[in-house]
């Protein structure tokens, strides 16, 4: 399994903060109970050049606070820079809600049509002894 495979596995599925949340409310502690479905997405990205080795994924974030829900969708490209991956952030394409999108309803789109984001500082990750270290001003580290 190459680098970005075993990174995408990791980082593909769905998570949520169940332990977490309960530990809080047990403490008395207000805290957002939060769900995230990763999904690669290449399937749904048309026309991808004849090299293309990277993962696009469509991060789903539904966040639950006092009752109140809200959606915070992403979608990310995982690429292999130098044995490290390197994580980047493309706009929501054009035609979809960006409060609702999400992978099961996400219409096919043209990779040219992408668009980076311009506020996402690129993350890199690298494996150290098993573990994947890294991230961006923009995210956390994932250990």
């Amino acid at each position: 399994m190459t680098k970005i495979e075993e990174f995408v596995k990791l980082i593909t599925g769905r998570f949520d903060n169940k332990e977490q949340f309960d530990a809080m409310k047990k403490a008395g502690k207000t805290y957002p109970y939060a769900q995230h479905v990763n999904t690669v997405c290449n399937d749904k990205i048309k026309n991808l050049p004849a090299d293309f080795k990277g993962m696009f994924i469509v991060e789903e974030s539904y966040y639950e606070n006092e009752g109140k829900r809200h959606a915070s969708p992403h979608l990310f490209l995982i690429t292999e820079k130098e044995d490290r991956i390197l994580l980047s952030s493309y706009e929501i394409p054009n035609g979809e809600d960006k409060n609702t999108f999400s992978y099961e309803f996400m219409k096919e789109v043209e990779y040219i049509e992408l668009k980076k984001s311009k506020k996402f500082t690129p993350a890199l990750y690298y494996e150290r002894n098993g573990v994947w270290e890294g991230g961006s001003t923009s995210i956390t580290n994932i250990k």
